[in-house]
């Protein structure tokens, strides 16, 4: 896509014996067969070819109602773009790549089928804002798409969270077993994570939500335009304020693919613990044959390919946007055509985003969950020792570092003998500190811990339930 507003395009467009000729007579001689190759962006900017449409047919309805062009004008540019949007979407549309882009495969196409009328829809605008406008369009579309996959997730883990508010399993520091959890809890710090998630979509939304068409070439136009109507007819909430900025701008891009990215690594890292908890070692959870695959030569092999292809989209996710960041970090203002190497990684990232929640949102609902492996495994490792030091804080009155201290050695203890703290006997325990008592070994139990675990926010099934109704009655608002 290229600089070039245009009031009246030469009516030479309609020849596809041609090269494009859209832009005039500055070129005399078609363009070598190099050029066409690296200058043509019609292969990939076809996709927004609806966008292009909505934005020329409110266009040319504000050029009507400006008096800039007439009633039967306008009548006949929205009828054939019509034609032209029906023709693309039944695969009857032949796209030129002589032609460039999107833009021009259909002003061509509108020429031929409505004649001098065409000429006229491209009065006071140029490719600039036009591709501006067609790509915030398709941008704004695909996050709100997102935040829809990502709702979709979240309920799936808030269903899955409230079926294991009580399931106890091992939480994690270091891929240690650190202390007690429910799997609930587990499942709803990824309803926080991918809840962030939808809220930086909804603010790129907003930030985005500005109408660039009118802005031209970078200088604005002479024409008497009414650009607030052209915003509130393709939905915005205003147009852009600045001409120049407006042509220049592909923060909105950028923002997509920071958010893509971001959310991608959360899906990374749930990724890899479904991969680590479906291994014979672990035996958490396992997938069915649906997101799963077997091996061509091990027979016994059960293979979770699909999470493992999620995290694998991380990589190509993050290589959009450092590409992205490096195709803009040096061009001054205003437009310039390395902007045209954009559209190709939003593209890519936005199908691999899409693919991997909706994977994702299949794994999380299909999952089986061996809550007895969970519950064994949670209390390996002396995952209760931390409540026993806050039990020798709470009612042996020991500064906490001293009880850290004793905890300390009544884990070497178990440890020596190759037993759980639980099965220390209260006479070995009362030898490492005289004031422990028997009721001690109503906080050594797994159960126990994980129902003490009651602050705010806490793993206690009890407040994982109220997070639980809290995050339903927030996503039903």
């Amino acid at each position: 896509m290229a600089d070039g507003a245009s009031n009246t395009p030469s009516s030479n467009a309609q020849s596809s014996g041609q090269s494009n000729a859209m832009w005039g007579g500055r070129f005399a001689k078609g363009p070598a067969a190099i050029m066409e190759e690296i200058n043509a962006s019609i292969g990939f900017d076809k996709k927004l070819y609806a966008q292009d449409i909505a934005g020329s047919k409110a266009h040319a309805t504000m050029l009507a109602a400006k008096g800039i062009i007439t009633e039967a004008d306008r009548d006949q540019i929205l009828k054939g773009l019509d034609t032209v949007l029906e023709e693309i979407e039944s695969g009857r549309f032949e796209f030129s790549r002589k032609l460039e882009d999107i833009h021009m495969n259909v002003e061509a196409r509108l020429a031929a089928l409505i004649g001098p009328a065409a000429g006229r829809l491209h009065t006071a605008r140029s490719r600039n804002d036009q591709v501006a406008l067609d790509f915030r369009l398709w941008v704004k579309a695909e996050m709100e798409k997102t935040a829809q996959a990502i709702d979709a997730l979240i309920l799936a883990f808030l269903d899955r969270a409230e079926e294991h508010a009580d399931t106890v399993m091992p939480g994690f520091t270091h891929l240690q077993t650190a202390q007690p959890v429910t799997f609930g809890h587990h499942c709803m710090a990824y309803v926080e994570m991918f809840a962030r998630d939808k809220a930086r979509v909804l603010h790129a939304i907003e930030h985005l939500d500005e109408s660039p068409i009118g802005a031209a070439a970078l200088a604005g136009t002479g024409f008497p335009i009414d650009r607030h109507m052209t915003a509130a007819a393709l939905g915005f909430a205003g147009p852009t304020r600045n001409s120049i900025d407006t042509v220049s701008d592909r923060d909105f891009a950028l923002e997509f693919l920071s958010i893509a990215a971001i959310s991608a690594t959360h899906l990374s890292r749930l990724a890899e613990e479904i991969v680590i908890w479906s291994t014979p070692q672990f035996g958490f959870i396992r997938l069915s044959d649906a997101f799963s695959t077997g091996s061509s030569i091990m027979p016994q092999k059960k293979n979770p390919d699909a999470a493992e292809l999620v995290r694998a989209k991380t990589g190509r996710i993050n290589g959009s946007l450092i590409a992205l960041l490096t195709v803009m970090k040096g061009l001054p203002l205003a437009y310039s055509k390395d902007m045209q190497e954009d559209k190709e990684q939003v593209f890519d990232a936005a199908e691999s985003l899409e693919l991997a929640l909706a994977a994702m949102t299949g794994m999380v609902r299909d999952l089986t969950v061996n809550a007895d492996r969970m519950r064994a495994a949670a209390g390996s490792g002396f995952s209760t020792a931390t409540d026993l030091a806050d039990w020798l804080v709470r009612e042996a009155g020991l500064p906490f570092r001293d009880a850290h201290h004793v905890t300390g050695r009544a884990v070497a203890a178990a440890e020596a003998k190759g037993v759980a703290l639980e099965a220390l006997s209260l006479d070995e325990l009362k030898a490492i500190h005289p004031d422990i008592t028997d009721a001690v070994f109503s906080v050594l139990s797994v159960d126990a811990s994980v129902a003490s675990r009651t602050s705010f926010g806490g793993t206690a099934p009890a407040q994982v339930r109220q997070q639980i109704a809290w995050w339903r009655t927030r996503l039903a608002g």
